[in-house]
């Protein structure tokens, strides 16, 4: 296990070629000390990293890349977004955005191996790209990330080097309690889910509003792109089945959920090409994908990346999630979100998106007005049930208006 100092991995890094591209752990778990070395070791190159968090290097010389744009790329104007489904990401690594170099984020060895811990993701298949290119493959080891089973664990020696430096893994803060509206949007969308559903459950406002009433199911599974604490909230109370694994990513959460997941068999991490496969997302029973958007329009296609055509985040995983739980058997996808957006005060629900389409044919679109069905509906019953039973009455007049134009009513 080669364990260097600072200076020699900066002698390491030296070695690349000229404005190389440099792959790394991204969300919410970069590694932070390794990056100011490779910030410090190259005067110019390209970091191409998945929802980058605020904090990298944003200094002249260096260019941005991603798939899926965090606040700390957003509005750079040395980014360069490349669309891509998050399960599609990995072959990219492969044609063109092959890497130079891999810098990942690593817990401490256990039995010669090491892990990705919490992000395993698109990182799998950098790490196999970057050693068939002959690259740089470097790791941070970090004492306080958990080492977690499944596609992200890696034998030692298979990296050039290693760099120690232990830091507190980021934590997400306690959420506040769901206001009235995204309570009852909640309640709407968990009262869909049955008892021995499998979830892709991720973070946020309507996820953990769904968890009281997905608390009182029974054998649920977990199959998603990322998961937090309410996956552990479910665990506890006894709502998910035990005899099946929980299949994700990453994870994202509180310090008690990173002690829960550390050297936990019940929580395999696979890679992004597996989670986010639709044919594997199909296979899993009653497939329940919930996500969001920032509109919506009467053909329930939903803009969740971009503002003023600028983007803000990305595909990622949604698409994948929502082609695979229509075609699970029992599964179904729910668009959840308010039917006003309370810092835009404006409509959620539009007659037509003027944004790019993310994702579009969902189940069902939920609101805190109430449940749309939209699947295997024609398109002018489609409009109806999302004016009717999803927007905001305020607006209703206006989309019927819309909706005419459209041909639609």
């Amino acid at each position: 296990m080669n364990v260097i100092s600072t200076a020699q991995m900066k002698s390491l890094l030296e070695r690349a070629p000229e404005n190389p591209r440099v792959v790394a752990t991204g969300n919410h778990v970069p590694p932070w000390a390794l990056l100011e070395i490779v910030d410090e070791a190259l005067p110019t190159y390209r970091l191409n990293m998945l929802n980058a968090p605020a904090g990298i290097s944003t200094r002249e010389g260096v260019e941005h890349e991603s798939c899926f744009v965090g606040v700390g790329m957003r509005k750079l104007p040395t980014l360069h977004y490349t669309p891509t489904r998050l399960s599609l990401v990995p072959m990219l690594f492969r044609t063109t955005l092959a890497p130079d170099v891999v810098a990942v984020h690593v817990s401490a060895p256990i039995g010669g191996k090491v892990s990705l811990g919490v992000e395993v993701n698109v990182m799998v298949a950098a790490i196999e790209a970057v050693k068939e290119r002959g690259g740089i493959l470097v790791a941070q080891i970090n004492k306080h990330m958990p080492y977690t089973y499944g596609d992200g664990e890696f034998p030692v020696d298979i990296f050039d080097a290693f760099i120690e430096a232990d830091a507190s893994i980021a934590a997400v803060q306690s959420q506040a309690k769901p206001d009235d509206a995204t309570s009852l949007i909640g309640e709407l969308v968990s009262g869909r889910v049955g008892n021995g559903a499998t979830l892709q459950l991720g973070i946020g406002a309507v996820p953990d509003a769904t968890l009281p009433g997905l608390a009182r199911r029974h054998n649920l599974g977990i199959w998603t792109e990322m998961f937090s604490d309410g996956v552990l909230l479910l665990d506890r109370v006894g709502a998910l089945d035990e005899m099946r694994p929980i299949v994700a990513s990453f994870a994202f959460g509180s310090e008690a959920l990173y002690q829960w997941c550390h050297l936990n068999n019940r929580i395999i991490m696979r890679r992004t090409e597996i989670t986010n496969d639709p044919g594997q997302i199909a296979k899993q029973p009653q497939m329940t994908s919930i996500n969001t958007a920032l509109q919506v329009d009467l053909l329930s296609q939903a803009n969740a990346s971009r503002i003023g055509a600028r983007i803000h985040s990305g595909f990622g995983g949604q698409t994948d999630f929502i082609v695979g739980a229509l075609h699970s058997r029992g599964g179904q996808a729910m668009m959840a979100l308010r039917s006003w957006h309370p810092k835009a005060d404006v409509s959620t629900i539009v007659p037509m998106l003027t944004e790019p389409t993310t994702s579009f044919q969902h189940s069902a679109v939920i609101t805190e007005q109430g449940v749309a069905e939209v699947f295997g509906h024609p398109e002018k019953v489609q409009a109806r049930n999302i004016i009717e039973n999803a927007a905001h009455p305020d607006v209703r007049e206006s989309l019927w208006e819309g909706a005419r134009g459209l041909g639609l009513a």
